[in-house]
C-alpha cells in the first residue's frame, strides 16, 4: 500500500472551521491545528517555567498539531451538533476513535507505532491533555474575538460560551495568558509593530 497518510492530512485546509455561521475570514482545520500547537508550546513553556510543571513540551505541541486529524475522514462536526446530549457525544467520540484507527492504517505498518501516540494522545499525561484541551478552547476564543473586533456579531454568543467555560477553568497557565497575551490578539498590525 503506498503512504497515503500525509497527502490526506494536507486535505485538512479544505476542511473550514465554524461552516454553520457567517464569517469575515474563513478559518481552515490545517491552520487552527498550527495555531492550537502554537498556544500548546506556550503554555507548557509557561508552566515549565513559572508554575514548576514538568510538561514534556515537544511531545504536547506535537499531540496539539495532530488534535484534529480525524476531521479529514469525519469533517468537522459543528460544536452545537457535537456536544448536543451525552448520547450524541459518546457516538461521536467511538467514531472519532474509528477514523482515528483508520487514519493510522493509511501509514506504514512499521512506521505505526511512532504515529499511534500523537493521533490518539495516549502518550499525554491527564495535565498535558487538560493543557492542549485549553490551547484549543483558546483558539476558538480567539476566533471570536476577531470575528467581533471586525464587526462580526454573528460570534457573540460563541463568544459569551468560552468566555465562561475559560473562566471556570482552573489553570495557572490559562490564566497567565489571559492576563499577559490575550489582549495583544486584539491589536492592529501598526500597533503589533509599534512595540517593536
Amino acid at each position: 500500500m503506498e503512504n497515503t497518510f500525509l497527502p490526506l492530512l494536507f486535505r485538512m485546509k479544505y476542511i473550514n472551521r465554524w461552516s454553520l455561521m457567517y464569517n469575515t475570514q474563513i478559518e481552515d482545520l490545517m491552520q487552527h491545528s498550527m495555531e492550537c500547537a502554537f498556544i500548546t508550546h506556550y503554555l507548557a513553556v509557561i508552566g515549565n517555567r513559572y508554575y514548576g510543571k514538568k510538561y514534556d513540551i515537544d511531545k504536547m505541541t506535537v499531540c496539539a498539531m495532530f488534535h484534529d486529524t480525524t476531521e479529514v475522514l469525519t469533517g468537522d462536526l459543528p460544536t452545537p451538533v457535537k456536544y448536543f446530549n451525552n448520547d450524541i457525544r459518546n457516538v461521536y467520540k467511538k467514531i472519532e476513535k474509528a477514523a482515528s484507527e483508520k487514519l493510522l492504517g493509511h501509514i506504514p505498518e512499521d512506521l505505526r507505532m511512532d504515529f499511534e501516540p500523537y493521533l490518539t494522545e495516549s502518550r499525554l499525561l491527564e495535565d498535558e491533555r487538560k493543557l492542549v484541551k485549553v490551547s484549543d478552547k483558546l483558539c476558538a476564543y480567539i476566533k471570536c474575538i476577531k470575528e467581533l473586533d471586525a464587526g462580526n456579531k454573528e460570534f457573540q454568543r460563541a463568544y459569551m460560551q468560552i468566555r465562561n467555560e475559560l473562566e471556570n477553568i482552573d489553570s495557572d497557565e490559562l490564566r497567565y495568558f489571559l492576563d499577559y497575551c490575550m489582549p495583544a490578539f486584539s491589536l492592529s498590525l501598526d500597533d503589533l509593530k509599534g512595540m517593536l
